[in-house]
């Protein structure tokens, strides 16, 4: 089947954020062909390009949500006054918790965006800004955008231009584009053309909620295309948790506010539309279903990652340093290492022995290379260096290290050297690392944070968050027993291959494409806009992928004749 890949910021782009998993489902499905249509974020992610694609990949459709568009367009009185319909809609459904208008807002600005060719002079017009602030004066607004003030409108309608670029797209033909007039058209590759280009998909496969899953949207409402949508990151959490941050004073508190509440409401429409919601954790989970998610349509699909590089290490004998505790991540404060810091000075007081390492760099943004500071000397104060002797150099317990030194050529060397991987975050979501210990065969000792519980089962020790006393308490229980140690490793080993691998991964993508082709109604050839086709068994014949040349229109009408006779004969 033809699928319709739809990211935001992350595959193909070279630059990509959170794309790994697209591009091992992509090269897993080779019996698929794929569309791709990708939303690009930054400068940076267009200059670096895109990654190699495998042949499966037919087409790759780009557009960019970052630079500054204005098509010149101007609007006729009608057209106007329809767009300030739609778009009054779709603004109340954003400002007004009560009102359920979102959504026939939103379809009203995609049918006139059609229409037109593009909204993007509209959205950014003085009738939409005049809409925004009619709807957050109105009557039942929530509280934290009634004090918008004209420059925040002016911001918001700027983000929300972006959101909504998509909408302006030419990924879902015009009203003039028929099949009359596609008939004989051929794609780059010599497909035949099958009309606009969303069109020609059996599934689109949106990697978010948000703005890259609105082309997945318009598909179903224009050409009846199913739609799956995948998180494995709920952005709109950090929506909500920044809408939060207003509240308690933040500059540009309303624009915070109405952006949250904007991504609230398109995230619902989303759920509500797709025939399959798959999250990578329970911790996904709950947010989906917050916000707006039916709980038969949610299915959980582990992110797939490579075992192979971590199975020499896994499949050795090789136990690991009895007196080594190996964190390895990205170094940030939501990692928590202070609480790790202090926790080590506990065990190092039961166990004089015991060695922490470190593995990793700081975050490259934010507070990531402050925090390392901060924590390189913590370490120094908890741990002077010490000496055998008067005349010997001393050396720190606590080692800073990043892959690629001496003591940790390459990932997996960090993890062998391990007796126990720590993981100490305060917060977290799907944690790689944790992985990535299980499948090197290594006890983990874990904060209950994010998915850690439902990735760990029983294969490994979970304490609390922010609790350093815990933590030391549970490191040196698994220190002092070596039995306890290989049977944790040896049972987490076993579990990270049978769920979080990228065999399994595919392979639930796979079921999970049958199980909507299987439950849609087919479409006949390329949609007529406007046409409303009856339901078919199939999607899509079987007889269609057989690579045969079929008998002429001569021979058909022979075999019609001689059927005739036969019948005429039968009558005599």
């Amino acid at each position: 089947m033809r699928i319709g890949l739809l990211t935001d910021g992350g595959y193909p782009y070279a630059a990509g954020q959170f794309g790994l998993w697209c591009e091992r489902l992509v090269r897993g499905l080779a019996d698929h062909e794929f569309d791709v249509y990708a939303l690009s974020r930054g400068e940076r992610q267009e200059r670096l390009g895109l990654v190699g694609l495998p042949p499966q990949v037919r087409r790759v459709h780009t557009a960019p949500l970052w630079t500054p568009v204005d098509d010149g367009r101007t609007y006729g009185r009608r057209e106007r006054r329809r767009f300030a319909d739609h778009f009054g809609r779709l603004a109340l459904g954003v400002c007004d918790e009560r009102a359920d208008t979102f959504a026939a807002g939103l379809y009203g600005l995609a049918e006139l965006a059609r229409e037109r060719d593009g909204l993007y002079a509209a959205l950014r017009s003085e009738t939409a800004v005049r809409a925004l602030e009619a709807a957050c004066r109105a009557p039942g607004a929530r509280r934290g955008v009634r004090d918008a003030t004209v420059p925040d409108l002016l911001a918001f309608a700027g983000e929300m231009e972006r959101a909504l670029r998509p909408l302006s797209l030419d990924w879902y033909g015009s009203e003039g584009d028929t099949a009359a007039a596609r008939r004989g058209r051929a794609d780059a590759y010599g497909a035949p053309d099958t009309g606009p280009a969303l069109a020609a998909a059996d599934v689109c496969h949106a990697t978010t909620a948000g703005p890259a899953a609105i082309p997945g949207l318009l598909a179903k409402r224009f050409f009846g295309v199913p739609l799956l949508v995948t998180e494995y990151g709920v952005q709109l959490r950090s929506h909500y948790l920044a809408a939060d941050g207003a509240r308690e004073g933040a500059a540009r508190a309303p624009v915070r506010a109405l952006l949250a509440a904007f991504h609230g409401r398109l995230a619902a429409e989303v759920y509500r539309a797709a025939q399959l919601v798959t999250h990578g954790n329970a911790h996904a989970r709950r947010w989906q279903e917050r916000c707006g998610a039916d709980r038969a349509s949610l299915r959980t699909v582990h992110p797939g990652m490579d075992a192979g590089r971590f199975a020499e290490v896994g499949e050795g004998d090789d136990p690991g340093d009895p007196d080594t505790l190996v964190w390895v991540g990205r170094v940030e404060p939501a990692k928590d290492l202070v609480s790790l810091l202090h926790a080590f000075a506990e065990i190092r007081r039961r166990r004089p022995g015991a060695r922490l390492r470190i593995v990793g760099t700081a975050a490259a943004a934010g507070e990531g290379p402050a925090y390392l500071s901060h924590c390189r000397t913590l370490a120094a104060q908890l741990f002077p260096d010490e000496a055998s002797g008067a005349y010997a150099i001393g050396e720190n317990p606590v080692s800073f290290e990043e892959v690629g030194g001496p003591e940790a050529p390459e990932l997996p060397d960090a993890y062998a050297g391990a007796g126990v991987v720590v993981l100490s975050s305060s917060v977290e979501g799907f944690p790689a690392g944790l992985v990535e210990a299980m499948f090197c065969g290594r006890a983990t000792v874990s904060t209950d944070v994010g998915a850690v519980v439902e990735i760990v089962g029983g294969t490994g020790l979970v304490v609390p968050p922010h609790n350093p006393k815990a933590l030391a308490r549970a490191c040196l229980d698994l220190l002092a027993d070596d039995g306890r140690r290989r049977l944790l490793g040896a049972a987490a080993r076993s579990r990270a291959l049978e769920l979080f691998t990228v065999e399994q991964n595919v392979a639930a993508f796979r079921a999970a494409y049958l199980e909507i082709v299987s439950h849609s109604p087919g479409r006949h050839g390329a949609p007529v806009v406007g046409a409303v086709g009856a339901p078919l068994p199939f999607a899509t014949t079987t007889e269609v992928r057989v690579p045969v040349r079929w008998a002429g229109e001569a021979a058909r009408e022979s075999v019609g004749a001689g059927a005739a006779a036969g019948a005429g004969s039968a009558d005599v």
